[in-house]
């Protein structure tokens, strides 16, 4: 990419990323027109080609910055300091929610783009996927007391568990065709009390 883009105003930035995630998550990929994401952000389409060389630099260039400011904002709401998993948990729940406050169409751009079959991107978001789900995960459990749970739980197993969970849920969400975050956060928060009461420690 061009790094002029990062020379834009911060409003501006934000409404060419912005516009592609809206249009990104609307269509797949091979169905979303640059020319629809340029309109949006009040830009040229050869202007958007000049910062991004094409649509893929461009939609990777959005993979990315899920991924980034996911971190960033975990890092900064403490999610990766906790001792308690699920207390990690709730707080990564309000830092993702401050994160679609500031890009509403992000966590279904993320959702979509993880599920994209066209050859061109999938295997490149599946590979950056990986390297940033194994960040996480690695930097939650690096602090986390053992203790907490109950006596004799494979907890690598109770981790892969969480994690098919989740993914059927959000595959789920997919295949009806909108993502409504506010339903999301709800369920998650019935689904993690439900795994508080069968993974915890009783006191």
């Amino acid at each position: 990419m061009n790094e002029k883009f990062f020379t834009l105003p911060e409003k501006k930035q934000q409404a060419i990323i912005n516009a592609g995630y809206r249009v990104f998550s609307q269509n797949s990929y091979k169905n979303s027109p640059m020319s629809e994401i340029a309109e949006e952000a009040g830009i040229s389409k050869s202007l958007l080609f000049y910062y991004f060389h094409n649509k893929k630099e461009f939609y990777l260039f959005l993979w990315d910055k899920c991924a980034e400011m996911t971190i960033e904002f975990l890092t900064e709401y403490k999610c990766y300091d906790q001792k308690e998993l699920f207390k990690s948990i709730e707080l990564g729940m309000q830092a993702k929610m401050e994160i679609i406050r500031l890009y509403p169409n992000m966590a279904s751009f993320t959702i979509k783009a993880f599920y994209e079959k066209d050859p061109e991107i999938s295997a490149a978001i599946q590979k950056s996927y990986h390297k940033y789900f194994n960040f996480k995960a690695d930097k939650t459990r690096m602090n986390l007391d053992k203790e907490q749970f109950m006596e004799g739980l494979d907890i690598p197993m109770m981790y892969q568990e969480m994690y098919w969970a989740s993914e059927g849920y959000l595959w789920e969400m997919v295949q009806r065709g909108m993502v409504d975050v506010n339903k999301m956060q709800e369920d998650f928060t019935k689904l993690i009390e439900f795994w508080k009461s069968i993974y915890l420690r009783k006191e």
